[in-house]
């Protein structure tokens, strides 16, 4: 078993756990930024390396590779230990990072962006279960607001950087940025975080991590693909989701008879954990839909620039730090079932107010919008895992954080298909698609903007699941006393 030796004292970025800390930030940092850097160098790297109908893969193959390595580092780590899976992370994404911007063509790009996923599937399950392990309960909740601040900051940032490196240098140097940011990660947690390691034997789930991986990995395609590579009703949509299902169907029956499983059955009998990867998972939906239509709508709809439309919606990303900063001293006042509770009702009253959005409104409105749900996440979304984790021990802990991460990533894959076919279907019924062009700036605003508020009444829709979600986890919860 592997305990990190981490002395207890005052919480902040001075106090003997601040380097720690700071390299989880600074990890969390990488992905964080990465995730808002992209969008802004499309149109540069399209023009560099062509692929233009290739290049949502840049997107839809990390989020791949991200989301089905994630339930396999979080048991890995609860035998090896957190910072060996830290630092293999890290050096898997800056590893990509370079390769990314040595990138020669299209689909080379789209491999290396596959291999930054792999590395950002250890990081950000590996930073929240480091932060589990060497904060106590109570000191999570002043915790949260350190972590909360690098997807604030990384939300202007990314779009600053994004659009510094294309105008004034190259598109390739935002993903060499990601070097020096990584190995001062590297260089902290190596020195500042210490793990001891009673060595025991250990029986790896291989079959059920390689059952995971190619199921997961099919199911995920089948989402992100269907409706768009192929028809939803036609026989490779079958032969994709059918054997992904026959897949995760065997993945269940070896693990029920494996040594040590990538996910043990115990995870899917308690109530809270059922609830919390729930709420992941519509979290998850909500975001991409956000992310995903919000600037759209702004650009094809209202008629502001890329870069106005990206603020408005990094309002969200503001109102999000400024909630978990301040959800710790609330949950642990009420409760995280009324945390979750007043969060997912703030989620709920932003996501009708986006069914208000209409041609010829103010992009002061989407940002405010965007920023209620952003106070929702903050109240909902890492106290809903914080829950999770004081549940269990250290032992169990990376399996708990694993689990619901891959539940977001596939909350993302599920949304990415599900309004995806929303939209797709309106604009088809309306004549957008084949007549007016592939692109939004060929379609009409005033067909634009019906198909969009189809996908924000989805998200209404959702937001509604997610007050279900919070229900699910119970009034009081058992802590695991090691957890405390």
């Amino acid at each position: 078993m592997v305990q990190p030796e981490i002395t207890r004292a005052s919480v902040g970025l001075r106090s003997e756990r601040g380097p720690v800390l700071l390299s989880v930030m600074l990890s969390a940092g990488l992905v964080a930024i990465d995730s808002t850097i992209l969008a802004t160098a499309v149109p540069a790297i399209v023009d560099d390396l062509g692929g233009f109908s290739q290049f949502p893969w840049l997107f839809s193959v990390y989020l791949l590779a991200q989301a089905v390595a994630v339930p396999i580092y979080g048991k890995l780590a609860d035998i090896i230990g957190r910072k060996a899976i830290m630092l293999f992370g890290i050096g898997a994404f800056v590893l990509g990072s370079v390769l990314c911007g040595l990138a020669w063509s299209m689909p080379a790009l789209i491999a290396f962006r596959a291999v930054q996923g792999l590395g950002a599937g250890a990081v950000q399950p590996m930073g929240m279960t480091i932060i589990g392990d060497i904060y106590t309960l109570a000191e999570r909740a002043k915790v949260q607001g350190y972590l909360a601040s690098v997807w604030a900051i990384s939300a202007v940032v990314g779009p600053t950087l994004g659009g510094l490196f294309v105008d004034f240098l190259n598109w390739r140097w935002i993903f060499f940025v990601n070097v020096p940011l990584g190995a001062v990660a590297v260089w902290m947690l190596v020195r500042k975080f210490t793990e001891q390691l009673t060595r025991t034997k250990h029986k790896i789930d291989f079959a059920g991590a390689i059952l995971l991986t190619v199921g997961g990995s099919l199911l995920i395609f089948g989402l992100l693909e269907g409706g768009v590579l192929w028809p939803w009703i036609s026989w490779p949509s079958a032969a994709v989701l059918g054997g992904a299902v026959l897949l995760l169907i065997s993945f269940g029956l070896v693990e029920r008879k494996a040594a040590e499983p990538i996910l043990p059955g115990w995870i899917f009998t308690r109530r809270i954990l059922n609830g919390a990867n729930l709420v992941s998972l519509t979290v998850g939906v909500i975001l991409i839909g956000l992310t995903s239509y919000v600037p759209l709508f702004a650009q094809g709809v209202l008629d502001t620039s890329a870069l106005v439309a990206g603020f408005a919606l990094a309002a969200m990303t503001i109102g999000w730090p400024l909630a978990a900063s301040n959800s710790g001293r609330l949950y642990l006042r009420i409760g995280f079932r009324n945390t979750g509770l007043i969060g997912s009702v703030l989620v709920l009253a932003g996501a009708g107010l986006l069914l208000t959005l209409a041609a010829g409104g103010s992009i002061w409105v989407v940002a405010l919008t965007c920023f209620l749900i952003g106070l929702g996440m903050g109240l909902i979304a890492s106290p809903s895992l914080i829950a999770a984790q004081s549940t269990v021990g250290w032992q169990h802990r990376g399996v708990v954080t694993g689990a619901n991460m891959f539940a977001r990533s596939m909350g993302s894959a599920i949304g990415i298909a599900v309004f995806g076919a929303i939209a797709n279907a309106s604009l088809a019924g309306k004549g957008a698609i084949g007549s007016h062009g592939s692109t939004s700036s060929d379609v009409p605003p005033e067909v634009l903007a019906p198909a969009i508020h189809q996908v924000f009444f989805g998200s209404a829709v959702f937001a509604v699941l997610l007050v279900i979600a919070v229900l699910i986890i119970p009034r009081k919860i058992e802590t695991d006393a090691s957890a405390q």
